[in-house]
């Protein structure tokens, strides 16, 4: 018989998972792991199961009916087996709740989050819906607005499926992502009743029970300061839009098992979240929320690779022994879990920041350090989690390049990271603008020099110098840019961003590393830290805009 290769297989995805483990050992009081450790091993059994699951059947996608048998319009969405199985997993688990409730005090995000890093790759992104329904209920409280608090937020943080709801987010049109300022959607005062029109351009999770959107009040002034936050529920109890109707799904890259559709509004009835003016204020809440979200998928995105990638080379016998024991393939897996571990500290980190502010145990200085971090943490882990998903697809060889294996798809699905909440030059024009606000870097040089003394081992010396160095250079570059003009210093912010969280991150993953070695006598952190700062930090422009100005307008 020829030889046959043996598929890669996933072990339960907690239990399996050292650098998680770990830092939950650190972080969280014993009786609160032990309180938490059963849904995480449930989540990660299921996290195991589904990728055999799906591995045993055909791939499908949502699919969109406009008309029945009998010529009504009916726009009918269809949903994935996954993803009708992921609705009363998450409501059960709490996947939503959990953040935000009082039970685990400071710690509640934490816990949210591990569990969502075990659920999203299983999912099939139905922790986009999730992410959207947390930053709706962050909005809705924020708001005050007690009506819609009382009517919405029992079935957002419900934890019988039953009566929980996920929430979508209606911003996007035609003429702008992230400019809102171009929102064309109308509201119209009618008989006592809100009503909007227009058209979205992106709706993720098109099936989602209710909506928080955009609309320009009519007659109200252009620009964005003069939009309103409305709340929706799209559907009749049986089953009819509401004024809404569904032009088609969108034709994806990737998380193609997620509904994202293009829609009409035709006097859909809607109520105003807040006043009828400062929209785009009302929705700020969200973001520290969807952003920490897309920060923790994209994490997930590299575990699995990862973990998919280290078993292969297992069962993958080439040259005489197995791949684990091929030096270079070692590297490769090495260099991919070193900048893995590395993003999922400062990862972690911005989620324990989010409940310590959330739980009103911080400072302003603490607040303004969540407000820096948010974003370049979502930038980084958006630009890694593609640059991972593409190496774990190369260390399959050409069996990374079949569809069926389930190997591309993780390529696919990791390009979002960098695009949803805002791509990464949006995000480092917002570190700017907390930059600024915040009166610059102290925040973060101040917890970086915290963090830092702790370490001690001679065997981080290294780890800790380059942190220092690195954010050194950081300040000292911003503060020549910060004299000149205000195009120099956008044209740098992204390598600047990415610097600033490589050396944050280095100076999180060189303190749990101490950690480690005294509480575990586990010598890996330390050698993910090494390896890690040997990569590099820091990429700053140097030359001026006019080089990036010519370039940019190369033509003949």
């Amino acid at each position: 018989m020829s030889f046959q290769q043996t598929a890669p297989m996933l072990s339960n995805q907690y239990l399996d998972d050292r650098v998680l483990r770990s830092y939950l050992r650190r972080v969280l009081p014993p009786p609160t792991l032990a309180a938490i450790e059963g849904d995480l091993t449930e989540l990660g059994e299921f996290a195991s199961s589904a990728w055999t699951q799906a591995r045993a059947r055909e791939r499908c996608e949502p699919k969109l009916t406009h008309w029945n048998a009998w010529g009504e319009r009916i726009d009918r969405i269809e949903l994935t087996p996954a993803w009708l199985a992921a609705q009363p997993l998450a409501a059960s688990h709490g996947l939503v709740a959990a953040g935000h409730e009082t039970t685990h005090g400071a710690s509640a995000r934490v816990h949210q989050f591990a569990m969502v890093y075990l659920f999203h790759c299983a999912s099939e992104f139905f922790t986009c819906p999730l992410a959207m329904t947390d930053g709706a209920a962050t909005a809705l409280k924020a708001s005050g607005n007690r009506r819609l608090i009382e009517r919405a937020l029992p079935h957002w943080l419900s934890r019988d499926p039953q009566q929980f709801w996920i929430s979508g987010q209606w911003m996007t049109e035609n003429a702008g992502g992230s400019d809102v300022a171009g929102t064309e959607t109308t509201a119209r005062e009618e008989n006592g009743r809100w009503r909007l029109y227009g058209r979205k351009w992106f709706t993720s999770a098109i099936n989602a029970n209710t909506a928080l959107a955009l609309a320009r009040p009519a007659g109200a002034a252009p620009g964005s300061d003069s939009l309103a936050l409305f709340y929706l529920e799209p559907q009749k109890p049986d089953g009819r839009w509401r004024n809404i109707a569904i032009d088609r799904l969108k034709d994806k890259l990737g998380t193609r098992e997620l509904p994202t559709a293009e829609i009409h509004l035709d006097g859909a009835p809607a109520e105003l979240v807040g006043e009828a003016k400062h929209g785009v204020r009302q929705i700020a809440p969200m973001l520290n929320i969807t952003r920490t979200w897309n920060a923790i998928g994209a994490l997930a995105t590299m575990r699995r690779g990862i973990a998919l990638a280290r078993d292969y080379s297992n069962r993958r016998i080439v040259f005489g022994r197995p791949l684990s024991e091929q030096p270079l393939y070692q590297d490769a897996l090495a260099g991919m879990q070193a900048e893995f571990e590395a993003a999922f500290h400062l990862t972690f980190y911005v989620t324990e920041l989010l409940g310590r502010a959330q739980s009103g145990q911080t400072d302003e200085a603490q607040q303004n350090l969540l407000r820096l971090l948010t974003p370049l943490v979502k930038l980084w882990t958006g630009k890694l989690a593609t640059a991972i998903a593409s190496e774990a697809c190369e260390c399959f060889g050409g069996m990374g390049y079949l569809e069926d294996t389930g190997i591309p798809q993780l390529l696919r699905d990791a390009q979002v990271w960098s695009i949803w909440e805002g791509t990464s030059n949006v995000q480092a024009l917002d570190f700017l603008r907390a930059f600024r606000g915040t009166g610059g870097l102290q925040p973060l040089l101040s917890a970086q020099r915290t963090i830092l003394s702790q370490v001690q081992a001679g065997e981080l010396e290294s780890c800790a110098r380059a942190a220092r160095e690195a954010a050194t250079k950081i300040t000292e570059w911003l503060q020549k840019a910060t004299t000149g003009e205000r195009e120099h210093i956008e044209a740098g912010a992204r390598e600047v961003a990415i610097g600033l969280a490589r050396t944050f991150a280095l100076s999180l993953l060189a303190r749990h590393a101490e950690w480690a070695l005294r509480a575990e006598n586990d010598p890996r952190p330390a050698a993910a830290a090494r390896r890690f700062a040997e990569h590099g930090l820091l990429r700053l422009k140097t030359n001026g805009l006019g080089d990036a100005q010519m370039l940019a307008s190369d033509s003949y």
